[in-house]
């Protein structure tokens, strides 16, 4: 081959740029660990010591209605001042410690609702034909193509004292009077554990789509009963599901705002309802910091030391 078919001057922008492409192929992998982290620092750390700053600030009239925590006089930092009252006062008040509590209880009753439903609707939709899979794949997903605020409104209609729900019960000659089911607690576990079943659904799915049949089989050829398979087999080969959907349930439902304040009508008090009171109603912004820091801490640290341990465990095997 003639080399007058390859121009001197193009071989050294060939090799760069080959070798551009041969840097590129291998940091790849760097570059798809290092984005997520960047999206995280911007979009969830940058936040939370925004509000951190704020939950150290003290309330102030002014415009934002909090003091600064670092005082500056000609470009040189004076005084650092970090306020700790807010939350002393939030541990020092029962108001919020019943808060707290009455939000994990009613997150983890709906967690256990959500949980004791989706689990036998995620097994019948892996046993289920192809196509009646789909169908049913798809029920589960289309109520997420509404609106959150109409669907928790639909259900205001079907609880209320003259609502389709009682009327229906009305009719059929069960009741005499209405039943009183809106802005109770009951409203309230009705409206998480709907709006958050499809997160309990689809991670059970996910991970029962990928158990072997077979196991089962076997177990029942070794004399294994029902119960007993469910329990030695299939229950622990899915844990991992389970517990991915219960924290998906649990850690939104438990700084839930719309659902108790529309269904629960005040009646029922959460702490998203709290937060929402102090840094809307009672502009103390410091205070309302505080409490979003506190509730970060009680959902993520048990999480943390969960994922320490299962790391352990892991390493052991």
């Amino acid at each position: 081959m003639n080399d007058s078919a390859f121009p001197s001057d193009l071989a050294p922008k060939a090799l760069a740029n080959t070798s551009v492409l041969d840097r590129l192929q291998e940091r790849w992998k760097t570059i798809v660990i290092v984005l997520p982290f960047v999206w995280l620092l911007v979009f969830f750390l940058a936040p939370f010591f925004i509000v951190a700053k704020i939950s150290l600030a003290e309330l102030e009239i002014s415009s934002p209605p909090f003091t600064a925590m670092i005082e500056w006089v000609d470009g040189t930092i004076v005084t650092i001042r970090l306020v700790f009252d807010n939350f002393i006062y939030i541990f020092e008040d029962p108001l919020y410690s019943k808060t707290y509590l009455n939000s994990i209880k009613i997150a983890f009753i709906s967690t256990l609702l959500a949980l004791l439903l989706g689990y036998p609707i995620s097994y019948g939709i892996v046993r289920s034909n192809p196509v009646t899979k789909q169908l049913l794949l798809f029920a589960i997903i289309l109520p997420f193509w509404t609106s959150f605020l109409l669907r928790v409104y639909a259900w205001m209609g079907l609880l209320a004292d003259q609502g389709t729900i009682n009327n229906l019960l009305i009719s059929l000659g069960l009741i005499e009077t209405p039943l009183r089911m809106l802005y109770t607690e009951f409203a309230v576990y009705v409206g998480i554990v709907y709006t958050y079943l499809p997160f309990m659904i689809l991670p059970l799915y996910a991970n029962m789509e990928k158990l072997d049949v077979t196991l089962n089989e076997a177990a029942a050829d070794l004399g294994s009963g029902p119960i007993n398979t469910f329990f030695k087999i299939t229950l622990p080969l899915t844990m991992p599901g389970v517990i991915a959907g219960a924290l998906l349930v649990f850690i939104p439902a438990t700084g839930e705002y719309v659902i108790p304040d529309l269904l629960g009508g005040g009646n029922v008090q959460m702490i998203g309802r709290q937060l929402y009171n102090e840094f809307a109603r009672n502009i103390d912004w410091p205070v309302a910091a505080a409490v979003a820091i506190v509730l970060l801490l009680i959902l993520v640290l048990p999480m943390a030391i969960y994922q320490y341990y299962q790391g352990r465990a892991a390493e052991r095997i």
